[in-house]
């Protein structure tokens, strides 16, 4: 009897424990419980922008905060300059990045990825004047992000100067005038850019890079790390990433086969 009193009060722990929620908002290792607090590109269309209505926006913002709904937890951005973005994770001043970033080996050695959620890569973009086709006719004066994979692109580029920059629209501004003969930058980001704004600019045949896009997380937030994974897997799995990201740029772009968070 002693023996089968124990069995009962075993499963009774076991089907305690698989009935309880995975975690609780106050085990998400949170700077504040329950909120949310990450770090975000104010202006990095169509990842991240504001809206006719004046409102935060962009298929960063829409997913990350669908994710975070889907954690329990209010979504509370903090607009940071790019190069300024990662040390804010580091140094806790914020929970993690809602930046659309490249995941790359340097930058998991300094901080985890939430689960791949989008999947591009860089373009050569030239005025439409422009008579190069392709990244290997290039001899110009190229325009990059300051701090980002597509400066060191534009290393292996025959270029005859570089210019860097502190936000994009600089550079597609400073590319439709005539002031740099070419820029690089994420396809979906061009894409976007050019359908919006009627700019006089066109992307070059090819990719420079294919990248895999992820939001940056502090390595010792793992707890944060799984929930948010699963609320991503979540969305995709029930249309809702699809119906958020194709709304505006007109395609899901999730990986056909992501990076996973490397615990």
């Amino acid at each position: 009897m002693k023996g089968l009193n124990k069995i009962k009060i075993v499963a009774g722990f076991v089907a305690l424990f698989a009935a309880a929620p995975a975690l609780a908002a106050d085990d998400l290792e949170l700077a504040e419980p329950g909120v949310l607090t990450c770090g975000a590109d104010g202006g990095y269309p169509p990842f991240s922008l504001t809206n006719t209505k004046g409102e935060f926006d962009g298929l960063a913002v829409r997913v990350m905060k669908e994710m975070a709904n889907r954690a329990g937890l209010e979504y509370n951005p903090v607009i940071v300059k790019w190069d300024a973005a990662l040390v804010g994770v580091l140094s806790g001043k914020f929970d993690m990045l809602c930046n659309a970033m490249d995941i790359t080996p340097a930058r998991q050695e300094q901080v985890r990825f939430i689960d791949a959620w989008l999947e591009s890569g860089g373009r050569l973009l030239v005025h439409e004047d422009s008579d190069v086709t392709s990244a290997e006719e290039f001899d110009g004066v190229i325009g990059v992000l300051a701090s980002s994979t597509w400066s060191k692109l534009a290393e292996e580029l025959n270029a005859s100067d570089t210019k860097y920059y502190k936000v994009e629209v600089d550079a597609m501004r400073d590319l439709a005038n005539g002031n740099i003969d070419a820029m690089i930058t994420d396809a979906i980001a061009a894409a976007w850019a050019i359908e919006q704004s009627n700019l006089p600019i066109r992307m070059t045949d090819g990719y420079l890079s294919s990248v895999q896009k992820g939001f940056a997380i502090h390595k010792d937030k793992v707890n944060l790390a799984k929930a948010l994974n699963e609320a991503l897997a979540s969305m995709v799995e029930d249309g809702t990433y699809e119906e958020l990201t194709s709304d505006l740029i007109g395609i899901s772009p999730y990986p056909e086969d992501p990076i996973r968070s490397q615990f």
